[in-house]
């Protein structure tokens, strides 16, 4: 077995799992090429004893043909008939597995199951009927149902109001590396990167182990962005596409959506998605957004004092905000071409959206930074825009709101050097903590954060201004 990098709390779930001595039902989900199946294939002690993975658009007697395979497979080699339906598929493997689960703990493995339910294949009743009226009463037995299309596994099985309501034991959503995991899994395989490349790398591609294992000994950020992104059998050329349709049996109108929030790093609420992507029906977004959140590409944020109703949503996936940036449409290709690209007004709108997002998504390694890591928080965004001509409008990306009485306001900024606090941003960041307390009338002491890639240059300059302030080092802890 693999030693499996981060994933702390996923692999102590695990051992708790394996060690429970109770039928166990676990359900993972996640997108594609996150590492699911590798944490599976790795997290036990022991190896699977029967793993069995559906296949995308494959009609009902390829599937059943390759559950024999993989029957066959479990039996040392055997030759298994093939199935002739779920049914009989089920009962073959009980009769399998029976006498080994009476002896010792057994790890059955159905990877890519939302595949395997082909339309009016009874494959979801079937695997029903197997876990209710036999597995469910093995205590050596663990079933293990994984799938990348997570907004299928949580309203198939998770919310299943038919045979597996309540059925499932332990869930597991599996997101991206965080930074700190990348770093170490490029470790792991002797990448030597500083932070400043890796922040450049993640910020392209994200914490997704499957594209992070493309990156070669010896080559830089740029080199590496070159070579899978501007280069014609790039492994991110293409991947866009594949992503968004292996994941949504109808995918226009999610990539839709991911498209119009690319345009907007601030946001947008539900009323201006369904408007800018001509939705017609409520109910029909608010489906297409639970399942893009779902997935890991968007996330929502409540802005300070507002409800639900007002929440702002992100494109939160780094890859596809660099794909639709940069990747579509390129002309330019081969050796050089990012390092052509960086000098730009798109990298530099982009490399500030994307440095937010990032930190948006590392708030636990903020919080520790800041020496709040025990206070109760709520992370939210805020914006105000002015009825009148003669108010000042501004925004907030970040704010922590804690339970001591006091508000994080964070700034983040992207840059190659030491920032530079310039009188007119020193006057903005002023007018911006003014505007909050008058419009919100908030009581709590405001404490403006700076987190920046290599620290602020002349803070000293503007003695009280910044409270605190973190370098990108505090997103790796």
């Amino acid at each position: 077995m693999e030693q499996v990098i981060g994933r702390i709390e996923e692999k102590s779930l695990l051992q708790k799992i394996e060690r429970s001595g109770e039928a166990e039902l676990v359900a993972i989900f996640g997108r594609r090429r996150v590492g699911k199946t590798f944490l599976i294939r790795n997290g036990f002690s022991k190896r699977i004893s029967f793993e069995f993975s559906g296949i995308h658009h494959a009609t009902l007697g390829q599937q059943l043909e390759n559950f024999s395979l993989a029957l066959t497979n479990a039996a040392g080699g055997l030759p298994i008939a093939k199935p002739e339906s779920w049914l009989k598929a089920f009962e073959m493997l009980k009769q399998l597995f029976e006498p080994l689960v009476t002896k010792e703990r057994a790890i059955v493995f159905f990877d890519e199951f939302p595949w395997i339910d082909t339309p009016r294949s009874g494959f979801l009743p079937a695997f029903e009927n197997f876990w209710n009226s036999w597995a469910s009463q093995k205590k050596n037995l663990i079933v293990i149902i994984c799938g990348s299309a997570a907004s299928w596994m949580i309203k198939k099985v998770i919310n299943n109001r038919g045979g597996l309501h309540n059925r499932v034991t332990k869930r597991i959503r599996l997101l991206p590396f965080t930074i700190g995991e990348t770093a170490e899994y490029l470790r792991q395989r002797k990448v030597k990167l500083d932070k400043y490349q890796l922040l450049q790398i993640y910020m392209a591609m994200g914490g997704i182990p499957q594209y992070l294992k493309e990156i070669e000994l010896g080559d830089s950020a740029a080199q590496t962005i070159d070579r899978l992104c501007f280069t014609k059998d790039g492994l991110l050329v293409d991947e866009f596409s594949n992503l968004y349709h292996s994941l949504f049996d109808s995918a226009q109108s999610h990539i839709d959506i991911v498209r119009a929030l690319a345009k907007k790093g601030k946001g947008m609420t539900r009323t201006e998605l369904i408007e800018a992507c001509n939705l017609t029906s409520g109910g029909f977004a608010t489906q297409l957004l639970s399942e893009l959140t779902e997935s890991g590409f968007i996330s929502t944020y409540i802005p300070f004092g507002k409800t639900s109703k007002d929440a702002l949503f992100k494109l939160t996936d780094e890859y596809s905000l660099f794909y639709l940036k940069f990747i579509e449409g390129s002309k330019a290709t081969g050796p050089g071409t990012w390092l052509r690209i960086t000098p730009g007004s798109s990298w530099k709108s982009w490399s500030g959206n994307a440095f937010e997002g990032i930190c948006m998504k590392h708030i636990s390694q903020i919080k520790k930074a800041i020496g709040i890591a025990d206070v109760y928080t709520e992370v939210s965004v805020w914006r105000y825009q002015p009825k009148i001509k003669t108010e000042k409008g501004t925004q907030i990306d970040l704010l922590i709101d804690r339970n001591d009485s006091c508000i994080n306001i964070c700034e983040m900024k992207f840059s190659a050097y030491p920032f530079e606090i310039s009188k007119v941003y020193a006057s903005e960041l002023e007018s911006k903590l003014s505007v909050f307390q008058q419009i919100t009338k908030s009581r709590k002491t405001l404490f403006l954060t700076l987190l920046t890639t290599y620290g602020v240059k002349n803070n000293t300059n503007y003695p009280g201004l910044v409270q605190k302030e973190l370098t990108m080092d505090a997103l790796f802890d």
